[in-house]
This record gives C-alpha cells, sequence and structure tokens, in this order.
C-alpha cells in the first residue's frame, strides 16, 4: 500500500464517521509546492465523541494500530493521537481542530483534490504557509521555511498574499516571513540564531 493509498483509506473512513477534516503538513505542502518524501499524514480533525469512537472503531477494523483511551484524551484536551497501518508502518497523525482564530478560518477554507480517485479535503496553500510559519517559529525552520519556498514558487501567483500578512500580523510571525522574504532574494534559506 503507498501513503496516497493509506490517505484515501483513512479519508474513506473520516467519511463514513462523519467527521470534517483536512489534510496538513508535509502533504499539503506538496499538493502546493514541490512533492518531498514522508512516512506519515497529518491530518486535523474535528468530530463529536460518538463520530470518533465511530472512526476509532473503522481504523482497527481495517487493520490500523491505535489506541482508543489515547484518541478520546486527544478529543478531550484537544490534542493528538496517530494510527499505523500495520502492514507498511504508514502513520496517520489526528489534530483535534482547536479553537484558536486561525484554525477555524483555515478549516473553513479547505480544498479538495483527488486522491486515488477520492476527493480529499487540504488545507489552503495560504493556510499551509501560515501554518509552516508558526512550526518554523517553534523550532524546525530550514524544513518548514523549504516548503514555504516551494508553495510561494510553484503556486505564488495563486495566493492571496493579504490573507497571509493578515495572518503573519496576528501570530506575530513577522521574523519568520522576512526570513522567507529574505531567502527569495537570494534564493537560500539561512536560518537565524534565536
Amino acid at each position: 500500500m503507498s501513503l496516497e493509498a493509506m490517505l484515501a483509506l483513512v479519508v474513506q473512513h473520516l467519511d463514513r464517521a462523519g467527521i470534517p477534516y483536512m489534510v496538513v503538513g508535509s502533504a499539503a505542502s506538496s499538493l502546493h509546492g514541490e512533492p518531498r518524501t514522508t512516512r506519515d499524514v497529518d491530518l486535523v480533525i474535528d468530530p463529536s465523541r460518538k463520530a470518533l469512537t465511530d472512526l476509532v472503531s473503522r481504523l482497527i477494523a481495517a487493520d490500523f494500530y491505535l489506541d482508543a483511551d489515547v484518541a478520546a484524551q486527544a478529543l478531550r484536551e484537544r490534542g493528538q493521537f496517530n494510527a499505523v497501518e500495520r502492514g507498511t508502518g504508514w502513520k496517520a497523525d489526528f489534530i483535534i481542530r482547536d479553537r484558536r482564530p486561525h484554525s477555524v478560518a483555515a478549516f473553513g477554507r479547505r480544498q479538495t483534490a483527488e486522491v486515488q480517485g477520492r476527493q480529499v479535503s487540504f488545507a489552503s496553500a495560504e493556510d499551509t504557509v501560515v501554518s509552516k510559519l508558526e512550526w518554523a517559529r517553534a523550532g524546525e525552520s530550514e524544513r518548514q521555511l523549504r516548503d514555504i519556498q516551494s508553495i510561494l514558487a510553484v503556486s505564488g501567483d495563486r495566493l492571496d498574499l493579504a490573507y497571509i500578512e493578515r495572518w503573519v500580523a496576528a501570530l506575530d510571525l513577522q521574523d519568520q516571513w522576512s526570513m522567507v522574504a529574505a531567502a527569495r532574494r537570494n534564493d537560500s534559506i539561512q536560518p537565524r540564531d534565536q
């Protein structure tokens, strides 16, 4: 099973459980920019308790390893849990959507793309950029900033830069956004020591 096939299977179970979701992280940046390899898929989900229980049962029946108690705790704490497909080791990281204004806005701006014949919801290119700026601030600068540069190179003309800059200001991401601008001018990423 390929990573794409695993994603399509996970999405099938999310749809059947009635759980709104969006693919984020490297899968989203690969959609909007240049593909890069990864061993997992990150999904933001917004389940009810009943729908989450249904999803957990479906994934276990589909030969995924996951801990139902950890999933329930993630829902209570607005945290995350994962499921590992036993045959391949591919991992799906499920992030419970938080209530921050940007998270709510990003969830409302989901876009669809076809994966393995199935319509899959992804974070928009703009929201992927904002999210990766937040991850860069958290300490994974070089990889995140390279993903952003890739998105800007591939999707640049279609991006709503005013939307990105509004969230850059609201989330205090000016330093990271300035690093992206400098890297574009220099055509390289040179993270600063913080």
